[in-house]
């Protein structure tokens, strides 16, 4: 879709962060996934079918990624800090009467501003498991691919982790920032999803094996509901079912 411009908040720590808008009606705050930007909904993903449907669709930057601040003082990222950015923004826009998705990381974050009090009435979860409840990554391909770009370590040519650099290379990620990031995860247990009250619709592609654990986070949840799109973790963001889902159950 065409350009959207940038808007600015504050972090409740006073950082400047960045987000976008596109469509009228209900509010809807979309988080992205690790290592990209709100232009994932937008190139992407179903923001413009969803603003079409009568959604004021608003798309934060995480902090870290896109056109937000991306400081590597580990001061910048304490724990549960994506969380506070996203109450932050909330506050900043004096919503009421809103709903709230998010997709891998996002979704992970959106379970975290629930938990920690968020007051939409309900909320999408999408291509996220059980993984979000636990704590930070130790270790895992992601943190070592991060740990080899901000090093400057050369990676094996072809390799799954030379495939995985080009690509955050190219989607501009800074390896520094995205580290800190993982650090700031905190769980949201299971005993904690018990207490979100609001309904839930927990959604991922038939084929993002890496999150087979959605039906078990939504079973976890009071209020929550299971779907399944077309799609790896990385194009069932691109499938029109996944908008499709999301407008019905937010239609509901």
């Amino acid at each position: 879709m065409g350009a959207v411009t940038v808007h600015r908040f504050t972090g409740r720590d006073g950082l400047d962060l960045a987000y976008r808008e596109t469509g009228a009606g209900r509010p809807l705050v979309l988080l992205h996934g690790f290592t990209a930007s709100a232009a994932q909904w937008l190139d992407h993903g179903p923001a413009a079918a969803l603003a079409a449907r009568g959604h004021r669709v608003i798309l934060p930057d995480l902090r870290g990624h896109g056109d937000g601040a991306r400081p590597h003082d580990p001061s910048a990222y304490p724990p549960d800090v994506l969380a506070d950015d996203g109450l932050a923004l909330i506050d900043r826009l004096g919503l009421d009467g809103y709903d709230l998705g998010g997709y891998s990381l996002g979704g992970r974050v959106v379970l975290r501003m629930l938990a920690r009090g968020a007051r939409s009435a309900r909320a999408v979860v999408a291509g996220q498991g059980t993984a979000a409840t636990s704590g930070p990554p130790a270790g895992g391909a992601g943190r070592r691919v991060l740990t080899a770009l901000a090093a400057g370590d050369p990676l094996e040519p072809g390799s799954p982790d030379a495939r995985a650099a080009h690509w955050i290379t190219r989607l501009g990620g800074d390896p520094e920032a995205l580290l800190r990031v993982l650090d700031s995860l905190v769980p949201t247990p299971f005993e904690a999803l018990a207490r979100i009250g609001v309904p839930v619709l927990v959604l991922v592609g038939d084929r993002d094996h890496d999150h087979a654990s959605a039906a078990d986070l939504a079973a976890a949840l009071p209020a929550g509901r299971f779907g399944r799109v077309p799609g790896d973790h990385w194009t069932a963001l691109t499938s029109p079912e996944l908008g499709d889902a999301i407008a019905a159950f937010l239609a509901r």
